[in-house]
């Protein structure tokens, strides 16, 4: 746990192109340049759920420039907006068992979410409301009375849970949390409320609150680093899935039987299984396994154990399965590196795949997208890390491209095999974009997992340093032409590498990145909690470290910083506050580099509003081709 990121309409397409080949190199397909209106036309999903009647689907979605809310049938069809919300993005959560919705929003990315509730005809009313508390969803009762939710309106620091009763509309509170942990998944007798206790980023165990006895049990009680979280009870109340690494470099999960007391194991794969849950009945169970930065999935069939076989899918990861509470149909969303989500239905009887909701824009065309490649190379101390690599197609040996390392956020994350509209829309420009799973990066077990722990803008940033020796060998990369870029962790990992190795990079990228180690780890939000704790542990504490802290902020050595550099910055961000970027400007400016800011007044950490993202990526693009290129281009 250590992360800190289709509406008709006529554009116009560059001509395409064949670049002058040489002798010897392979045919090159003509590849149309697009837009970066048509990359942002591509639609992103969340909250599929079906209807009482599994006749609708609901989903959320950004198809209008912010999410909304929309319904569309479950056999296919044409979708209907819900909701025409202008200045807020609004999530949906689920169907109540009488067809009203539930959704969340919070107020421009301030993350301090509540919790809605909208009628048949369209009212709608904040079920938890109060100021300066977070709100989140936690399921529906397995009688379906009531659902979950939690809270820090008591305790900033800590999250309560409280059963909101469906015909009342009244909370009740199910758990008061001491501090300390992360509430999870509530027992569908209500006696037991799962929770996380995390000791680092890396030791944490599953406990079990007793409402009954008034008792917390640890049971995963351990000596070393072990990584343990609870998953969620079986839906017959008498088990819990628990996700641990004890005894190995990945994640498996074992079943803790609450009468015994007893643990056996029961997934394990040879990569980390990053989810583990059963359908309501409990006749499927859904696994997910982060295989080499792609998601695997496992539909298993509980009455004789063996996989469900879904036919009828496009290449690509299967995620967001939600199976309605009949076991007859289901959701689920499909995605790869050259093709956005789509939203399925699924039903069991006939075994026929739907899609609901495609992602990409029409105006695309498939071919032209650049699919990602899983690649390896060797750092500075012989570790092999992991990359995705994005090759143009028109780059070959006689036509040598930059490039740029795109560097995820955590630190704690990982890229994966998904789709990103800035990516596409930098390879179809003639950028070679390797994205870098530096050590420290989740999903290779949990030796690399902490590897980069205590040497933060050192060992991973020499990581990324070392990429262009293999960015080099290609061929069909300019050497010199090589830049950084990245959101959040990945921000910093832009900033440091622009001033701990100031001749390495020609230009950075630096999007809601962290800038002051001191203030960012002083103003994390209180309702992180441990997490916040084991990032101290992990980064170092900003009372006990600062004289670390302050070597490894770039803000305090911008006076290094000679490449040019632009910033992107939401002003409520919570998380890495303004006033970092703000000063990171300021400073660079002073030393005559080129540096650019680009700010947006409804923004927290990360986009939630397409016209903002088309702003940035844009003004990026911009950037890399006057800096990288040496020619102005029009933003497009």
């Amino acid at each position: 746990m250590k992360s800190l990121l289709f509406l008709p309409v006529i554009a116009l397409l560059s001509a395409g192109y064949v670049p002058a080949t040489a002798v010897g190199d392979p045919p090159v397909k003509a590849v149309r340049q697009y837009t970066i209106e048509q990359f942002m036309k591509t639609i992103r999903f969340g909250g599929a759920a079906l209807s009482p009647d599994e006749k609708t689907v609901l989903f959320s979605s950004n198809q209008d420039g912010i999410f909304n809310l929309y319904e569309v049938p479950f056999a296919g069809g044409q979708p209907k907006q819900l909701t025409f919300s202008k200045a807020e993005s609004l999530f949906s959560l689920e169907y109540l068992p009488d067809g009203r919705i539930l959704y969340a929003a919070d107020q421009g990315g301030n993350e301090l979410t509540h919790i809605y509730l909208r009628e048949r005809d369209g009212a709608v009313t904040d079920l938890t409301p109060g100021p300066n508390a977070k709100f989140q969803y936690a399921g529906l009762s397995h009688d379906r009375k009531g659902f979950f939710y939690q809270s820090n309106a008591r305790n900033k620091a800590a999250f309560d849970v409280y059963e909101m009763d469906l015909a009342t509309l009244k909370p009740r509170l199910i758990y008061e949390n001491p501090g300390g942990y992360f509430p999870g998944d509530v027992s569908p007798d209500r006696r037991y409320v799962a929770l996380n206790k995390i000791v680092t980023t890396t030791n944490s165990d599953a406990c079990l609150y007793d409402a009954q006895t008034k008792e917390t049990k640890v049971l995963t009680a351990h000596v070393g680093e072990v990584a343990a979280a609870p998953e969620g009870f079986s839906p017959d109340g008498k088990k819990l899935l628990i996700r641990t690494d004890a005894g190995s470099e990945f994640a498996y999960v074992t079943a803790y039987d609450l009468k015994t007391g007893k643990l056996e194991p029961l997934d394990k794969a040879s990569w980390d299984i990053s989810a583990d849950y059963y359908s309501y009945k409990g006749r499927y169970r859904v696994v997910s396994v982060n295989n080499d930065a792609r998601t695997e999935l496992k539909l298993i069939d509980t009455r004789n154990g063996q996989a469900v076989a879904l036919a009828g899918l496009p290449a690509g990861d299967v995620s967001g399965v939600n199976i309605g509470d009949s076991e007859q149909r289901m959701l689920f969303f499909v995605n790869s590196s050259n093709t956005p989500s789509t939203l399925f239905s699924y039903d069991f009887g006939t075994r026929k795949a739907t899609p609901l909701v495609q992602g990409l824009n029409p105006e695309i065309d498939p071919a032209d997208l650049v699919t990602g490649e899983v690649i390896r190379y060797k750092s500075f101390d012989g570790m092999d890390i992991p990359a995705l690599l994005y090759k143009p197609k028109d780059a070959s040996t006689t036509n040598k491209r930059p490039a740029i390392l795109s560097i995820h956020g955590g630190p704690g994350g990982q890229t994966r095999l998904n789709y990103s509209p800035l990516v596409q829309y930098l390879v179809n420009n003639g950028y070679v974009v390797l994205a870098v799973n530096n050590r420290g990066s989740s999903g290779y077990g949990k030796t690399f997992y902490a590897a980069d722990d205590r040497k933060h803008g050192d060992a991973d940033l020499r990581d990324c340093v070392e990429s262009k020796k293999f960015l080099a060998a290609t061929g069909y990369v300019i050497p010199d032409k090589i830049g950084i870029m990245g959101g959040s962790y990945g921000g910093y990992m832009t900033l440091a590498g622009l001033t701990f190795t100031p001749d390495d990079f020609a230009v950075g990228v630096d999007i809601f990145g962290v800038a002051n180690w001191l203030r960012t780890l002083k103003s994390m939000p209180a309702w992180w909690g441990p997490q916040r704790d084991a990032m101290f542990k992990e980064i170092g504490h900003p009372e006990t470290d600062s004289l670390a802290l302050y070597n490894k902020s770039p803000l305090f050595h911008t006076q290094r910083i000679k490449k040019p550099l632009i910033v992107i910055q939401g002003a409520n961000d919570p998380r890495v506050l303004k006033i970092e970027s703000d000063e990171i400007v300021a400073n660079v400016q002073k030393n005559g580099v080129p540096v650019e800011y680009v700010t947006f007044a409804d923004e927290g950490h990360g986009f939630v509003k397409k016209e903002n993202e088309i702003t940035a990526y844009k003004a990026i693009r911009a950037f890399l081709d006057k800096y990288l290129l040496g020619k102005d281009t029009a933003l497009r």
